[in-house]
């Protein structure tokens, strides 16, 4: 079971303000705990917005519009992905993950499971993932 440990933007990490050693440290320190358990998949900041944009669908249509974006709320900074056993396992995980607020304060972090393509039906849309490598696949 794969799981995405998503941490939340704020306004300091839109501004493209660095953590300091102490943070970089724990995360770094918790993140060696995740390889060294063989759950760790991948794990990486984001730069801000700004450096971002978005496509906006209307049917056929797309449209782009850059960042940077207002809503700090709907924003991710960064993230995680383990794979685990359970998710009483990513549960464990997740509760020892080093509080990410730059000043450590108030903040949160969404897990969220990941599709693997056995949740999907059989068939050639699975399998021309399954050929590319691609362990799971995302539900439109």
């Amino acid at each position: 079971m794969r799981y995405m440990i998503v941490v939340k933007a704020t306004a300091d990490s839109e501004a493209g303000v660095m953590p300091d050693e102490a943070m970089l440290g724990s995360m770094a320190t918790f993140h060696e705990q995740l390889a060294k358990a063989g759950v760790l998949l991948d794990a990486s900041g984001l730069q801000g917005t700004s450096k971002g944009w978005r496509v906006q669908y209307d049917g056929a249509t797309r449209t782009v519009v850059d960042g940077p974006f207002a809503e700090t709320k709907e924003l991710i900074a960064g993230y995680t992905i383990i794979q685990v056993r359970s998710r009483e396992e990513a549960l464990e995980w997740s509760r020892r993950f080093p509080n990410p607020a730059l000043d450590g304060g108030k903040t949160y972090i969404e897990v969220r499971q990941m599709f693997e393509l056995e949740d999907f039906a059989p068939g050639p849309a699975v399998e021309q993932f399954r050929d590319m490598g691609v362990s799971g696949a995302r539900a439109q």
